[in-house]
């Protein structure tokens, strides 16, 4: 987060293969996922960075990350 500009995270729910996940995505959509111990816990750490937090089944995911997967596909 502090070599990003404009990280938001995402909550992504529990399923029966992972543990809930939480996405940072920078203003560019780079991304990084990680586990966290509940939805709680991600929103925990959201507060404490002064993170804008967002719940996947709510909102979906945003344009910027699958623009950012679109490009790097293409460089590959």
């Amino acid at each position: 987060m502090r070599s990003r500009r404009g990280v938001e995270g995402f909550i992504e729910p529990r399923t029966t293969v992972t543990e809930t996940t939480l996405l940072l995505i920078a203003h560019d959509g780079e991304w990084t996922r990680r586990r966290m111990e509940s939805p709680q816990a991600a929103r925990q750490f959201a507060h404490r960075l002064s993170m804008p937090i967002y719940d996947t089944a709510l909102v979906g995911y945003p344009q910027r990350m699958r623009d950012y997967n679109a490009r790097n596909k293409r460089t590959t």
